[in-house]
């Protein structure tokens, strides 16, 4: 892939591949997209992409650093009628942890959905 030009606006990585970006944020260890992407497009490929690219931006514009994005992902559809309450936990992120951290959280959206997962490979 080309990697496109550091001043592309927030969500503009996913764009470049022909997502729609909806509602980006983080923190210090994890980040959140809400994107959507066309059939045609491959989950990995697009996390791929999006992980080399901006690993490459920061390494280029903040310099060596430790900064590094871990091995998986976790991807998952939404209804459009939780759209919505996806977008505000995702702009919500800072206050949300306060009361629980992500590993907490993510291990109890993953019982709740009922996906099977070796602990080996969550952290």
């Amino acid at each position: 892939m080309e990697i496109p030009p550091p001043c592309l606006p927030r969500g503009g990585l996913v764009r470049h591949l022909g997502g729609i970006s909806d509602e980006i944020n983080g923190t210090a260890d994890h980040v959140h997209l809400l994107i959507g992407l066309r059939p045609t497009h491959c989950l990995a490929k697009v996390l791929q992409d999006v992980k080399s690219s901006s690993s490459k931006w920061v390494h280029d514009e903040i310099g060596p650093s430790k900064f590094a994005w871990q091995t998986g992902y976790g991807g998952f559809t939404v209804s459009p009628s939780k759209m919505e309450a996806v977008r505000k936990y995702i702009r919500e992120q800072d206050t949300h942890h306060r009361k629980r951290t992500f590993q907490q959280e993510y291990l109890e959206l993953l019982n709740k959905s009922g996906i099977e997962y070796d602990k080996r490979y969550l952290w």
